[in-house]
């Protein structure tokens, strides 16, 4: 089970209540993730991350500008030398830097909405990828059938948020300057964040924010696939991801618990596996009013 983290003190907070690999880095080459590791900080990372008994991925999945690429050699040799398990990429230049600097290192692919079928996801096995994270789109027996036709590690988000639209551009501004139109945002305080608000959905609130890579909304709701584990866990998935962006620790600290429970309990016992719903009734607790818990498009029949 994996989670993004931003700070050694929550990633040791995370893997202590279940997780077994953190996503760690910073916004210079790693998007939406909860914090910045610095450059000074991340053999650390990784060497406390070990020692917890967990790997530490670090995150470099930007689509990277041609100003922004003198900085990859050093920072690849850095947190390979610095026993990173694996680094993951979207952007092809990241590749080419890899093979050029250090080889050795496993990468994993994550296009986001794009890595949506086998082919592709086995045209960057041949570049070197290990493990393919697939597009939330998919839904269960796309997800099977994809496990099915690849030699790679398969990762599926089984809860949290899910980016839905994210531009270079700082977008909350010119927002918020046009106030009344077809969109709005809605600001409900500090500890509420902003909201986009369409016109069509009055009751849906895509949280909406801007960091060093630009505007990012999210959606309205939150994936939660901790009843449909035991479907993913005999497909074959290798890896499940939680999202914990937009949550406090707590939140994530009780989800990452349940999915532990619920993994470390199927595998011990698939026949006799049973929905612990008391697990299910902690997350409720925690989860915002205004945020319903779904299971995201795993039962839907998608169209492109």
């Amino acid at each position: 089970m994996l989670v993004s983290a931003g700070s050694v003190s929550q990633m040791e907070r995370y893997v202590r209540a279940g997780a077994s690999a953190v996503l760690i880095g910073e916004a210079r080459f790693g998007m939406r993730l909860p914090g910045d590791i610095p450059e000074s900080q991340i053999e650390e990372a990784i060497k406390r991350a070990h020692e917890l008994g967990a790997k530490a991925y670090v995150s470099m999945n930007k689509l990277f500008r041609n100003e922004e690429l003198a900085a990859l050699p050093d920072y690849i040799r850095l947190v390979a030398n610095a026993g990173a398990d694996a680094i993951v990429f979207g952007d092809p230049a990241l590749l080419l830097n890899v093979r050029e600097v250090a080889p050795g290192i496993p990468l994993h692919w994550n296009a986001e909405m794009t890595g949506t079928n086998s082919a592709a996801a086995a045209y960057w096995g041949r570049k070197g990828a290990v493990r393919a994270v697939l597009a939330r789109e998919l839904n269960e027996e796309e997800i099977i059938g994809f496990k099915r036709q690849t030699q790679l590690e398969v990762q599926v988000q089984v809860h949290g948020a899910t980016n839905i639209y994210h531009s270079y551009r700082n977008l909350l501004q010119s927002y918020m300057d046009h106030l009344g139109k077809a969109a709005r945002l809605v600001d409900l305080g500090e500890d509420r964040g902003l909201y986009l608000v369409e016109a069509e959905r009055p009751d849906e609130r895509l949280p909406v924010y801007e960091d060093a890579n630009g505007t990012h909304v999210m959606s309205a709701d939150d994936i939660c696939l901790l009843e449909a584990l035991p479907e993913l866990l005999a497909a074959g998935v290798d890896s499940l991801f939680v999202e914990p962006l937009l949550k406090s620790e707590e939140y994530n600290e009780t989800v990452l618990r349940a999915y532990r429970s619920a993994i470390d309990r199927w595998f011990a016992d698939p026949d006799g596996y049973e929905l612990d719903e008391r697990a299910l009734d902690e997350i409720h607790a925690l989860q915002p009013s205004d945020r319903e818990l779904s299971f995201g498009f795993l039962y839907k029949e998608q169209v492109y």
